[in-house]
């Protein structure tokens, strides 16, 4: 019996999807004589809100054009909104400020999966010890953090004073390939008075943890968030048109950041309890993404983004 009622509550969703909705859509076309397109622009705020209607509308939309638009290369956006207005019967020169609006976000959701296809790249490229490249950006590292103080040689215990595991930290990175070292440079470089912060704090017998080794485990964390597509929302609310990888970044140095203050406020110095932690944090981020209007990033709130509204 429950089977057969599950049956017949799909079929009524199914129904009201694919013939209900579209039927009340043409009628408030209709009678407003805007398309669904024009309603999100013009009744809804740019960022995240607005960005995330207009790709469902163009995901469900029974026309292939619509449909492709979300696959669209970037160079090609701007053709492509011409083509969807063309196909909507709206005229560009009565409507400017649609086609500046539907443009913004379509660069947002293109953008978002080229950042997806990015990111993955970065994960998937080991350290390289023989690439002077990927040493170039270890040595930095280690400058960046520990400025006072000289390896004594690329094979070093001292990798351990910034919270690698062992002498060398190249077999530290196979999770997350060159992605964990250009984030934990990123952190050292553009934040880096919290990132020595956090380090000295990490490195103290009440709160002791693995520096680089979490930053490597976060790192891990922003990627789910990217690839599950629950970062839409903050980056859709932070990047006015294409998310780019330091976007990404500027989140990675947040979720550190918000682990650091975890980890500080349970009073914690056992490494066994870092899942718990960040099982925790992951958790409150996914809350707090389901607000449209989120923005993670303290220093890249949405009070302080300044959008255009276009």
């Amino acid at each position: 019996m429950k089977k057969i009622l599950r049956v017949v509550t799909q079929f009524f969703v199914f129904l009201y999807c694919k013939c209900l909705w579209r039927g009340l859509k043409f009628v408030i076309r209709k009678v407003t004589g805007w398309c669904e397109l024009q309603r999100i622009c013009y009744n809804i705020k740019p960022g995240a809100r607005r960005t995330l209607k207009i790709e469902s509308s163009l995901r469900y939309s029974k026309n292939e054009l619509c449909q492709s638009a979300l696959s669209a290369h970037p160079d090609r956006v701007e053709k492509t909104i011409d083509n969807i207005m063309t196909l909507k019967k709206i005229n560009a020169d009565t409507n400017p400020q649609l086609g500046i609006s539907l443009q913004a976000s379509l660069f947002q959701i293109v953008g978002y999966r080229s950042l997806v296809a990015e990111v993955e790249t970065l994960r998937r490229e080991p350290y390289d010890f023989e690439n002077p490249d990927h040493e170039e950006m270890l040595m930095k590292l280690w400058k960046t953090l520990r400025p006072d103080s000289s390896l004594t040689g690329r094979i070093s215990k001292q990798w351990c004073e910034i919270g690698f595991q062992g002498n060398d930290p190249k077999t530290d990175f196979r999770g997350m390939g060159l992605l964990g070292l250009r984030n934990l440079l990123y952190f050292a470089e553009h934040d880096k008075a919290t990132a020595l912060q956090v380090l000295y704090d990490s490195l103290q017998p009440k709160h002791r943890y693995s520096f680089a080794i979490v930053g490597i485990n976060i790192t891990d964390l922003a990627y789910s968030l990217l690839v599950s597509g629950a970062l839409k929302t903050h980056l859709y609310n932070v990047a006015p048109e294409m998310p780019s990888l330091s976007h990404f970044q500027q989140t990675f140095c947040y979720l550190m950041q918000e682990f650091h203050r975890f980890w500080i406020e349970d009073d914690l110095c056992d490494i066994m309890e870092f899942n718990r932690v960040r099982s925790k944090l992951h958790r409150r981020v996914l809350r707090q993404l389901k607000n449209p209007d989120m923005a993670l990033c303290p220093h890249f709130a949405a009070s302080d983004l300044h959008l255009v509204n276009l």
